[in-house]
């Protein structure tokens, strides 16, 4: 079975494919500090609660926006599986042609996003992450990674203003009834979600131009559910787009 690992800095998200379906998914918390053997710990309770053994896995990618991460999950698995992960990066075949200034300073993740997008697709497009950073990464109709607009992402900048006042609570990020807020929280949550809104349908709306007017909009990430309904710009929600970047570019290679 072909195990796949997106490791945000925030999040890491796991995938296993086999037989033509996603077995399971799992989102963890990524633990920066975490040892090759405590990931093996953790690896093995989640497969044990789906019924399966570590030993099920046969292939495995990753991608990786922390860097000293890759080592250690290249480590646990030649430790316990004598296998070679295959780590997204300059040099993997994608099917994308990139396209910026400096390829090896994409983040692996808008690759693999860009991958299941234009393979879904076929078309123009952007997809919008929403993670720690929101992205705004822009695919070619013959299927070139243009470049990205990156965004600080909306949870950021909640704890910005809740760290950064002596009188601002730490809010849950909800739509507020109405965009005239009557008391703090609702206030702080106009200001946040529909503010964010705002910035995105900008960003979207500059981007199509640059692209020629037309693009399909794509949004993946955890924070996508809550926005994507808010604004008419954004086609299609797509959760598991990372994961099945990364298992297409798996497939490539």
């Amino acid at each position: 079975m072909l195990l796949c690992i997106d490791i945000g800095n925030t999040n890491m998200v796991l995938g296993l494919w086999g037989e033509g379906k996603w077995a399971a998914r799992w989102r963890v918390r990524t633990a920066h500090d975490k040892m090759p053997d405590e990931y093996a710990m953790l690896l093995k309770t989640l497969l044990k609660d789906k019924k399966y053994e570590l030993e099920d896995i046969s292939r495995v990618i990753i991608a990786s926006v922390v860097p000293n991460l890759k080592t250690v999950l290249k480590d646990l698995f030649d430790r316990y599986l004598g296998l070679k992960p295959l780590v997204l990066g300059p040099g993997v075949r994608t099917g994308l042609s990139i396209r910026i200034d400096n390829p090896s300073e994409l983040g692996a993740d808008l690759v693999a996003d860009a991958v299941a997008a234009y393979d879904r697709l076929k078309e123009t497009c952007i997809i919008v992450d929403f993670g720690t950073a929101t992205t705004f990464s822009a695919v070619s109709g013959s299927g070139e990674f243009l470049g990205v607009s990156i965004a600080p992402g909306i949870e950021v900048a909640a704890q910005a203003l809740s760290t950064r006042t002596a009188q601002l609570p730490h809010i849950n990020l909800v739509p507020p009834p109405n965009v005239i807020g009557t008391n703090t929280t609702n206030s702080m949550q106009s200001g946040l979600i529909f503010g964010y809104i705002g910035l995105v349908e900008g960003l979207i709306r500059r981007i199509r131009d640059e692209l020629g007017g037309k693009a399909a909009v794509i949004a993946t990430g955890g924070l996508s559910e809550i926005f994507a309904p808010l604004t008419k710009e954004i086609d299609i929600i797509d959760l598991d787009l990372t994961l099945e970047g990364l298992r297409l570019i798996g497939e490539r290679n």
